[in-house]
């Protein structure tokens, strides 16, 4: 069953599942965080190895309304400033479609989020393990994700060439490799 949990705080921050009412909103941050000049600001920037959309409305719509997925957007005085997707894949949960304002990069931001998705996911749904995928030349974004407890699997997925919902290459060896950690074991 999915239900609407009450927004929860940390500091200045607010959580809360995404509505439909945000998806403008929550398309123009994934934007500015990975595509563009905008996303240069920021350290997450995709703009030299992908062009094009990193998504549109209705791939945020879709995982707004999926029962198995929660989008939390991250919310400071009222705009929305960070957000997640955390979807039940039976064992695990997975973490993508994760963005934080350019401008608000690299303050502790990214860390806070990624605790409180972990938390969620494993009080949600009872799961023990966090997956994702990461397009395996981000070194500086992987190394990251393992200062945060994330383990390389060396399993790898082709990346969609040809499939512009998910940019335009301007490389021809991208490709997403498995990132694991296990949750809720304090």
């Amino acid at each position: 069953m999915h239900t609407a949990p009450r927004p929860s705080t940390h500091g200045d921050l607010t959580f809360r599942d995404a509505t439909e009412a945000d998806v403008d909103a929550l398309v123009a941050l994934i934007e500015s965080a990975y595509r563009g000049d905008d996303s240069r600001a920021g350290w997450t920037t995709e703009a030299d190895i992908l062009e094009g959309q990193r998504t549109d409305p209705e791939g945020v719509v879709a995982v707004i309304a999926s029962p198995a997925s929660k989008l939390l957007a991250v919310e400071r005085e009222g705009a929305v400033v960070a957000c997640c997707q955390l979807e039940h894949r039976g064992e695990h949960a997975y973490f993508g479609m994760f963005a934080v304002s350019p401008a608000l990069q690299g303050a502790g931001l990214g860390k806070v989020i990624m605790t409180e998705a972990e938390r969620t996911a494993h009080e949600a749904w009872g799961v023990r393990e966090m997956h994702m995928t990461v397009i395996s030349v981000r070194e500086e974004l992987i190394a990251w994700y393992e200062r945060r407890g994330y383990r390389r699997t060396g399993k790898m997925t082709p990346f969609p060439y040809g499939d512009e919902r998910f940019g335009i290459p301007q490389r021809d060896d991208l490709q997403f490799e498995l990132l694991v950690k296990e949750i809720g074991t304090a």
